[in-house]
């Protein structure tokens, strides 16, 4: 196993070292004293790895014990309650072979304190890999001593699959392009590794880590990773193979799955990647008036993907616009056949866009169908009197006027700066359009740039109106 694999291991199945910094682990042959006044109880909770305790010796906990497994376990009693005792009590625990129950080690925590967990570390140069391994627990708390606990039973295996495994899909066949619609059908095998337990799968090539939260009183709170059907599968027997049913994330083109095996103790192998194509299968947008016009409200009809409604029924519509008011993002449902009617307000002051895609019953979701206006003109028409534009025309102390008019209805203001001065803005009339007088103050190049604004609040595209004083 290499450094990396292995670290990844333990990080995976032992995520919840970050919450022992409190533990004092300590190798001892006889527990401390304490005052003779504490009261001890066997304890409970108990934990090996992280995981839970087996007591069926038959089945143990399989971990992976390179650096050792901590085991632990909640301290029942009193404390005794003279000042030397510090509210402490020990955890004490034997540890020996099932094999030769006389080889036993004894480690402890000292520093215990009853209701919490208190763990301490069987030290890996004791530990021989895939040897089964029993354990006890019990309580000291000055001079009284619980009952052991219940015996539990792991199995150190440090050695991680070494051949990736085999992934094949009947109804998505790699280096072809294939209809989409339909849940992907994978099967994953051992290639041939006897102790595969199970696969880890995702559509990145960064495979996620399990890690095992530590509740209250530093409890362990492990799970199964087999029940999330999304990236795990239990093998159907030790060494055996596996089924998935998997949607890609959405879209058409080229996908990857990522998958490894993982043993009883959760040491992954190398991963294997599977390719496959998806062919377009976007639905289609069309507008239901002759005319689209600049902020006013657009009825589309949505049709789906025709192959795609054939497969899964399309049961909604997901539309994306970019228009005044940022990114937004509406959900429609569909009728029976599939279509559906969605009313949008188009107010892209450059043009507008949109992105619709599709979700099936069996929650296929389609590739998007981008719909645009292409690009739009909304900054106003700016003309002058005197001040040509692009020319050279009038002077110092020449008044000019200069006259705003919009190309899109509704517009309420027009603000304006000459040279990139401060912004000054005037209310548009009757009509949408504005009328300024301004005189140059000496001879020179000059730029007006001139937006407007619309009833709405929609600030339109600048114009860049450039004339030469004499």
């Amino acid at each position: 196993m290499t450094g990396n694999a292995r670290a990844a291991a333990t990080t995976r199945w032992r995520a919840g070292l970050v919450a022992l910094g409190a533990f004092a682990l300590a190798l001892f042959g006889t527990p401390a004293a304490h005052a003779a006044d504490g009261t001890a109880a066997t304890p409970t909770d108990l934990f090996n790895g992280y995981q839970h305790c087996s007591t069926d010796p038959s089945a143990p906990t399989f971990l992976w014990g390179g650096s050792g497994v901590f085991i632990e376990g909640v301290a029942q009693g009193t404390p005794p309650s003279n000042p030397t005792g510090n509210g402490f009590m020990t955890v004490q625990y034997r540890v020996w072979p099932v094999a030769d129950p006389t080889q036993i080690t004894t480690v402890a925590e000292n520093f215990a304190r009853a209701g919490d967990e208190a763990g301490a570390l069987v030290p890996s140069d004791v530990l021989a890999d895939g040897q089964t391994y029993a354990w006890q627990a019990q309580t000291l708390s000055g001079t009284s001593a619980s009952d052991w606990s219940s015996t539990c039973y792991f199995t150190p295996d440090n050695v991680r699959p070494d051949q990736p495994p085999t992934v094949t899909s009947p109804n998505y066949p790699q280096n072809v392009f294939n209809q989409g619609g339909a849940p992907v059908q994978f099967t994953f095998g051992a290639n041939g590794v006897g102790d595969v337990a199970g696969y880890e799968y995702d559509w990145q090539q960064d495979l996620g880590v399990v890690g095992v939260p530590i509740g209250d009183h530093g409890i362990p709170q492990p799970t199964d990773p087999y029940s999330d059907p999304k990236h795990f599968v239990r093998a159907t027997t030790l060494g055996g193979s596996a089924a998935a049913s998997l949607i890609p994330p959405g879209g058409s083109g080229l996908y990857r799955l990522w998958v490894r095996s993982l043993d009883r103790a959760g040491n992954p192998s190398d991963e294997t990647d599977y390719m496959f194509f998806v062919k377009y299968d976007g639905p289609t947008a069309t507008p239901l008036v002759p005319t689209v016009h600049f902020d006013k409200v657009t009825p589309f009809r949505l049709t789906p993907n025709p192959d795609l409604q054939a497969i899964s029924p399309v049961v909604s519509y997901s539309v994306e616009t970019f228009g005044a008011n940022g990114q937004q993002t509406t959900h429609v449902d569909a009728a029976g056949d599939g279509s559906a009617e969605v009313n949008l307000t188009l107010n892209g002051a450059y043009g507008d866009f949109f992105y619709v895609s599709s979700t099936s019953a069996n929650g296929w979701i389609s590739s998007s169908y981008d719909w645009t206006t292409g690009p739009v003109d909304t900054s106003p028409t700016v003309s002058s009197n005197v001040y040509t534009e692009n020319a050279s025309s009038g002077g110092p102390d020449v008044p000019g006027t200069f006259t705003f008019t919009p190309k899109v209805k509704g517009v309420a203001s027009y603000t304006y700066a000459f040279n990139w001065g401060t912004p000054t803005t005037v209310k548009a009339i009757a009509g949408g359009s504005a009328q300024i007088s301004w005189t140059p103050p000496e001879s020179g190049w000059y730029d007006l740039e001139v937006y407007a604004t619309t009833k709405d609040g929609i600030q339109l595209a600048p114009y860049d109106y450039y004339f030469t004083a004499n």
